[in-house]
């Protein structure tokens, strides 16, 4: 059985950090990934905004009484 040692734990530490590290480099940011449904939702916004179908957010406040 090996000792556990202050070193020891320091080396493990930083083979962590350093695979941390690299698998952060390799992902891509989640933001960025667009599921189908978000696909779909985009393209019926852009439909609508194109067909003027679209009311500004500033338009639905004053309706609102905000």
């Amino acid at each position: 059985m090996e000792t556990v040692t202050l070193e020891l734990i320091h080396k493990d530490l930083e083979f962590l950090k350093s695979e941390l590290i690299g698998i952060k480099e390799r992902m891509e940011d989640a933001d960025s990934i667009m599921t189908e449904d978000d696909c779909e939702a985009l393209q019926e916004y852009n439909l609508e905004k194109s067909g003027g179908k679209l009311t500004a957010h500033e338009e639905i406040k004053k309706e609102l009484g905000l």
